[in-house]
């Protein structure tokens, strides 16, 4: 298709490259400029030079290091809105002789601008105010159990109250990391810090950083990092290779102790999923400390250290230990539930090495996620993640359009041949079973590397 097709085109852009008489430039040339201080990606056929934004983009290097070389058009446009598209004028070094536009890609486009044109980008919904209130209602009762119940039995009802509390603040961070909530971004900011960092310990930046990485290699084992559990689980048999996380800038390493758990993970997930909360605690406590690059980081530390007064000094109001244990792994297996939902939708789904293509961005997304069906009532169980495919392709809708969209994203893969993978929720946590216990069984019969240097950095550096 030629590039005047592509719908995604700003209109003053050509004539602005007309007019600046920019050089042709070819694929090969662009792949050539493929590292971090030599940055060049192409958008809409123009090729822009980013090395000296690389350090100030808002989502990170990651995304831009994943894509560079090639065309990002698809990655940019479900990012950025159309008002983002002027500020790549001061980058513009060339446009590309050879840009061609794929019909999948074509279609999503068009979609893409259909939705934007629609307003449904800008109208959030009631959506986060009834989070809120949950959140709020769900709050007072947990400490009104703790603070004014003698029975041992409020106390273990409490600690599930506030696993409940952070499955609803998982949603709102996750929904405000992706698009306004409020409407307005200072109001965002401070959503964000008292029910994320505050409420539930998790740093936003943290989150940010290893959720847009995410989705822009979705289920690159390589350089996903939500599929980089190792050495606890591996849902591929390619990650006993030893490769190389993108993510962790390290070695994902198959010895001997990775061998020995990946081989009865099948058994191990849903305890492990009780108390992923610790790991995910500690990645955010050392993503903040002795991460380079952190947004705000004072006020990050802040939040987080906010939650390591409040929530310590509740559960030393317990009259003793074993009412204490009691609370946190009730709160922890509660809040277990979303770490098992944020499998169901990309353990059992395909997968590959190596970088994502910019050009097949609608194939890896719709190939990589498995939408769960419910009905609508069931909508706030799964916070917007029973719509993965379309979240993933239009990552800053709402989640109150996302079942508005699903037709069309369904009839544009049945278009062009492409998966469109739903399950019920239980036919989720099958299809996950089973793809750990394939991975298991083939463990046992892989050959390990030698003997594990560090088994407790390797658990702390796994995603639950």
């Amino acid at each position: 298709m030629p590039p005047s097709a592509d719908a995604m085109s700003a209109p003053g852009d050509a004539a602005a490259a007309a007019a600046a008489d920019v050089r042709m430039i070819s694929s090969k040339e662009l792949r050539a400029h493929a590292s971090p201080d030599d940055l060049w990606i192409s958008i809409s056929g123009d090729v822009y030079d980013v090395t000296p934004w690389l350090p100030h983009h808002p989502g990170g290097d990651l995304p831009l290091v994943t894509l560079a070389g090639q065309d990002a058009t698809d990655a940019f446009a479900a990012y950025h809105p159309p008002s983002a598209r002027p500020l790549l004028r001061r980058f513009l070094v060339g446009r590309l002789s050879d840009y061609t536009v794929s019909p999948a890609s074509a279609d999503y486009r068009r979609l893409l601008a259909q939705l934007s044109s629609a307003g449904l980008f800008d109208r959030v919904g009631p959506t986060p105010k009834v989070q809120l209130a949950i959140m709020a209602t769900l709050l007072c009762a947990a400490l009104y159990l703790v603070l004014a119940c003698a029975a041992a039995s409020a106390h273990l009802l409490a600690g599930g109250l506030f696993g409940f509390i952070w499955i609803q603040s998982g949603w709102m961070g996750h929904d405000s990391g992706h698009h306004r909530v409020t409407g307005h971004p200072l109001l965002d900011r401070v959503l964000q810090i008292l029910s994320g960092n505050c409420l539930t310990g998790l740093s936003i930046a943290w989150w940010k950083c290893n959720h847009n990485t995410h989705h822009i290699a979705c289920n690159s084992l390589d350089h996903d990092p939500d599929l980089q559990h190792m050495p606890l689980f591996a849902v591929s048999p390619k990650l006993f290779s030893n490769i190389w996380s993108y993510f962790y800038r390290r070695t994902l390493a198959f010895d001997a102790a990775s061998k020995f758990l990946i081989s009865y993970q099948h058994w191990t997930f849903y305890p492990v999923m009780c108390v992923a909360r610790i790991n995910l605690l500690t990645q955010s406590a050392l993503f903040v400390l002795t991460e380079k690059r952190v947004p705000q980081r004072l006020l990050e530390i802040a939040g987080v250290a906010a939650f390591w007064a409040w929530y310590p000094l509740l559960v030393s109001c317990l009259p003793n230990w074993w009412e204490r244990v009691a609370f946190v792994l009730s709160s922890f297996t509660i809040c277990g539930i979303q770490h098992v939902q944020f499998c169901l939708n990309h353990f059992s789904s395909e997968v590959y090495v190596g970088p994502p293509k910019g050009n097949d961005w609608f194939e890896k997304q719709t190939a990589g996620t498995l939408d769960i069906l419910c009905s609508p009532w069931m909508d706030w169980f799964h916070g917007g993640l029973q719509f993965q495919i379309e979240h993933h392709l239009f990552p800053r809708l709402p989640q109150c359009h996302l079942r508005k969209v699903a037709p069309a994203v369904h009839d544009l893969c049945k278009k062009h041949g492409l998966p469109y993978s739903a399950a019920s929720f239980w036919d989720a946590n099958v299809l996950t079973w089973k793809t750990l216990r394939a991975a298991a069984l083939q463990a046992r019969n892989a050959t390990s590397g030698a003997a594990p240097k560090n088994l407790v950095w390797e658990a702390v550096n796994t995603h639950g």
